[in-house]
């Protein structure tokens, strides 16, 4: 056994070597996995009391910190959702932790409905998601406390602001879909925890229809064929008639839907299957005004399409394509548009991303017809759409846009179809003036020769080769879009560049850009961030020694992959929440739901392609590193934080 090195706080290393289908895997710091263990707590203890006193000594942390304060209070605002003429949106001004939950009455009076520090004064409390009911009259919300996401979830009368019923717990990833006149909705519960093994809790839920004002414990259960059989999540939607309900469910984290659909009656439905796990596509799928299903899906279309058909005829060889794929674009979101004074007939708006910039198209809701495009601000990213709801007829013909871009807080954008011209709302409520910056998008070339495109942000005037923050994610099929970002802002603000990389494993060139990324291929994404280090350095806007990464979750597995493969090309790393024990990350919170994307150490074929690049394994002794940044909540639920404590303890006795 041998101490870390004397600067550092002393952490015992383990002989521990285990034989994994044939791989000898060491683990010298498994006794870091338990945080409750008084060594745990003594050696993370002194790694805090180290970095801060390290930190507090750093020059020109005061100035940074007051550049970053004004340009986190620009706040935020939300494009509206209506209801019955009823708009409900979300605000937050300079001074607040949360944003306020609004409710603009159709008369245009605004009033606050829900604040989540009124409820908790000590602001650990949070609104993790909210929904009216199709009247206006009602609204269920979900809260939570101190970062658990084990949300309880409430219903008030939106005139009174008074609860109607009593709070509901086990509600953690819920979804709920109101049925008409408020008095039921369906909604998404976990199992109690004595109806599962211990620890199984969190990956079982049930869907209940609940009348408002009984006991939960007497809901129904909605049920249908291989509907509770191996999905973690699931997303329900009814139809504004109350007619249909249509069920999502996943599998973990899964790029798989299966779709089910019931005819709602006074008795609880029983669900017929649209698509199962083995279709292998992704679908949203819904109940639309003129009593059609649409389904927004990958089938045949790795970039999206739109098809629809009859309810009650909604297997996939009744399907009619509605709007095919873009072989540039990626189709994110669809919304039905009335006509309004414009008359004509309805309209769908089409939420696309081209190259992870956003953009709409208008096309008829009647056989797909292009019929143009709404002018937006500028290249950025759409955040929020929505439209008015049938019984808000005097706002037909009109489509609210949630809109960033980097250098541009939150704003809401309205776009009327009479004039054809788009016009700002709302504004976040403390924006402020931004660093003067230059803003750009380059492609460069990856290892295997893939074209991939970054989002650069540099200070205005000549190019020079200045320290450079490099940022992206690349898993999950999660796109990073060019959004307001004032940690990036400051960083430039004082003198550097800053890059964000559309790395593949993400979604922002479709699926397949997605599936480049993932398990067997998800080397593509450290070459990809490799090469987008060195495009930069060839472009002379830095160099290797001046050059630093960040990355959290997902992307913190990336940045720690990336300075485990090429210490020498990065000079820091900020790795934050990271995953980096790749062989034991399914044994932890809900590492399990994620093997469809990483794969599965329990596999001898899967555990060699976590084994090729898992961070915590492929610390060298000898190797002088960047030197890296962890950072960790105690109270994740997503990554444990013993990932980074081990690799702490790792890099510490190498370097």
């Amino acid at each position: 056994m041998e101490a870390t090195h004397s600067i550092y706080p002393e952490a015992e290393r383990l002989d521990l070597v285990e034989d994994l289908h044939g791989h000898r895997v060491a683990d010298p710091y498994r006794w870091l996995e338990d945080a409750d263990a008084p060594a745990t707590k003594t050696w993370s203890a002194a790694q805090d009391a180290l970095t801060r006193a390290h930190l507090d000594a750093l020059p020109g942390r005061a100035g940074l910190t007051a550049t970053l304060h004004d340009l986190f209070s620009a706040g935020s605002v939300s494009a509206p959702l209506w209801r019955a003429g009823r708009a409900f949106f979300t605000r937050r001004v300079p001074g607040q932790e949360h944003a306020l939950l609004h409710v603009r009455e159709p008369d245009g009076t605004e009033r606050v409905l829900l604040d989540p520090v009124e409820i908790d004064p000590s602001g650990l409390t949070t609104l993790d998601s909210w929904v009216p009911d199709w009247e206006g009259r009602q609204l269920a919300y979900w809260l939570s406390r101190g970062g658990d996401e084990q949300s309880v979830l409430h219903v008030l009368d939106v005139t009174t602001g008074e609860e109607v019923e009593q709070p509901i717990d086990r509600c953690r990833y819920s979804s709920l879909t109101w049925l008409p006149g408020g008095a039921e909705f369906f909604f998404v519960r976990m199992v109690r925890p004595d109806e599962v093994e211990p620890g199984q809790q969190p990956f079982h839920r049930r869907i209940w229809r609940h009348r408002i004002g009984t006991d939960p414990d007497t809901d129904e259960l909605v049920d249908g064929p291989g509907l509770y059989g191996t999905y973690n999540y699931y997303l329900v939607r009814a139809s504004r008639d109350g007619r249909w309900l249509v069920v999502t469910g996943n599998l973990g984290t899964a790029r798989r839907d299966s779709v089910w659909i019931a005819e709602v009656g006074e008795r609880t439905p029983r669900l017929t299957p649209v698509l199962t796990q083995d279709d292998d596509v992704q679908c949203t799928a819904w109940v639309e005004r003129d009593g059609l299903l649409y389904l927004h899906t990958t089938d045949g279309a790795p970039r999206w399409r739109l098809a629809v058909t009859e309810p009650t005829a909604p297997g996939r060889e009744h399907w009619r394509e509605l709007v095919p794929e873009d072989p540039e674009s990626v189709l994110q979101a669809v919304r039905r548009l009335e006509p309004g004074p414009a008359g004509g007939g309805p309209l769908l708006a089409l939420a696309r991303a081209r190259h992870a910039v956003g953009e709409v198209d208008l096309v008829s809701a009647a056989d797909g017809t292009p019929i143009g495009t709404v002018p937006l601000p500028g290249t950025g990213s759409i955040t929020g759409l929505t439209v008015a709801d049938q019984d808000t007829p005097q706002r037909a013909g009109q489509l609210w846009l949630g809109w960033t871009d980097l250098v541009t807080p939150a704003q809401v954008h309205r776009f009327d179809l009479a004039t054809g011209r788009t016009v700002l709302e709302a504004v976040a409520p403390g924006a402020t003036a931004v660093p003067e910056v230059r803003t750009e998008q380059r492609t460069f070339t990856s290892a295997d020769g893939t074209t991939v495109r970054m989002f650069v942000l540099t200070p205005p005037g000549p190019s020079a080769a200045r320290p450079t923050l490099v940022t992206g994610y690349g898993g999950f099929a999660i796109s990073r879009e060019p959004t307001y970002t004032p940690s990036a802002l400051a960083w430039v603000a004082a003198g550097g560049g800053y890059a964000l990389v559309s790395l593949r494993g993400g979604s922002e060139e479709g699926e397949q850009w997605h599936l480049g990324g993932n398990r067997a291929n998800k080397q593509n994404v450290f070459d990809d961030l490799h090469a987008a280090a060195e495009a930069l350095i060839a472009a002379g806007d830095t160099t290797a020694d001046r050059l630093a990464i960040s990355g959290g979750s997902n992307g913190g597995l990336l940045v720690g992959a990336a300075f485990t493969q090429r210490p020498s090309l990065y000079r820091a790393v900020v790795c934050s929440a990271p995953l980096l024990d790749m062989v034991r990350y399914e044994e932890f919170s809900l590492g399990r739901t994620w093997n469809d994307e990483y794969g599965t150490a329990a596999d001898p074929v899967e555990l060699g392609w976590l084994l090729s690049y898992s961070p915590y394994h492929h610390v060298e002794p000898g190797t002088e590193y960047p030197a890296v940044l962890f950072t960790v909540f105690d109270s994740d639920s997503r990554v444990d934080p013993l990932h980074a404590r081990k690799m702490c303890a790792a890099l510490q006795h190498a370097t």
